[in-house]
């Protein structure tokens, strides 16, 4: 509990100060109170299409962590890990383009593509595809697998976003972007991998799913 003699003490020691001289704060730097971030030397607004987009990439991210640290299978737990790397490696794609890095981002292989390719194609195989929609919530880890899918075409909306800025820098001859020409397959293939992974949750829970009925 914070008491008021504590919020005093509090708002003296903010106003016109920074961090205490020789020490270094981990979780705030107050370098963002003006609504910029400052990431190496340059001062990115936070409403930026490219900081907008790492936004979105960190939420898509920390949710997976949240169904990972849930009662899931060590199979599935494996698959979500291994999507998380893949975002930290679209994350610093965007990020070296945003800073206009010289810098060569990481590489985003095309083997990942095929990777997500091979595991919806077993569980296709494996389970007859549903026709039309399906509503969402059978079991818990279904739900937010699909929770997952809904949120990953979000963050692929936000890269083609940035990817259409291409086209504008090429007119105006200002600038050059470049995204990994594998990212935006990838992140296209990444809903349809959760939404595979969703309906394979059910079916091994014994659930059967329902689609809406229109009325």
């Amino acid at each position: 509990m914070v008491y008021t003699h504590d919020l005093k003490s509090c708002a003296e020691r903010h106003v016109g100060s920074s961090p205490t001289s020789g020490t270094m704060t981990i979780f705030y730097t107050r370098k963002g109170d003006s609504g910029s971030s400052i990431i190496g030397k340059k001062k990115i607004k936070k409403t930026n299409p490219f900081t907008e987009t790492l936004g979105e990439l960190d939420e898509l991210n920390s949710m997976i962590g949240v169904l990972k640290a849930d009662r899931i299978s060590l199979r599935l737990e494996k698959i979500l890990h291994q999507v998380q790397e893949d975002l930290f490696i679209i994350q610093a794609n965007v990020a070296y383009v945003m800073l206009k890095e010289k810098r060569k981002p990481p590489v985003f292989l095309p083997a990942k593509i095929v990777w997500s390719e091979q595991i919806i194609d077993t569980i296709e195989n494996k389970l007859k595809s549903p026709k039309g929609f399906v509503i969402s919530g059978s079991t818990r880890n279904s739900a937010w697998l699909d929770m997952l899918r809904a949120r990953s075409r979000k963050v692929e909306r936000s890269v083609l976003k940035i990817v259409s800025l291409r086209e504008i820098s090429r007119r105006e001859k200002n600038w050059e972007l470049k995204i990994d020409g594998n990212i935006v397959p990838y992140l296209n293939r990444l809903s349809s991998l959760f939404f595979a992974l969703a309906r394979d949750e059910s079916h091994r829970a014994g659930k059967k799913e329902q689609h809406p009925k229109y009325k």
